[in-house]
């Protein structure tokens, strides 16, 4: 198995209803999820880019659904099924963090 050039992992944290934090999977995670597998599937990068559901939490709930993207240390917020195909051209494959969804650096403050 070759090591990938990029991980991105996809919060899909799913808590009960109503908790105070709430979770990324209430907000479609799943179906960010399946948008970068099937990109994936559909571009045949399998040896540059994993693309793994997290199902433990990772950390900022209130920006999710939350990806990260390793090794680049990158952190999208509130990312949509619509912003998956812009993540994939323009970071995974073109190398250039997607601006207008990065995680505000205040979040890790």
């Amino acid at each position: 198995m070759p090591k990938p050039k990029h991980h991105v992992f996809i919060c899909t944290n799913q808590r009960p209803e109503g908790h105070p934090r709430g979770s990324c999977a209430q907000k479609n995670a799943m179906l960010v999820w399946q948008k970068f597998a099937d990109l994936l599937n559909e571009k045949m990068l399998f040896s540059e880019i994993f693309v793994s559901g997290v199902r433990s939490c990772l950390g900022p709930c209130g920006q999710g659904p939350v990806v990260v993207v390793h090794p680049d240390n990158v952190w999208y917020a509130n990312v949509t099924e619509a912003d998956v195909a812009e993540i994939f051209e323009k970071h995974l494959i073109g190398g250039k963090p997607v601006e207008r969804l990065l995680m505000p650096e205040e979040v890790f403050g």
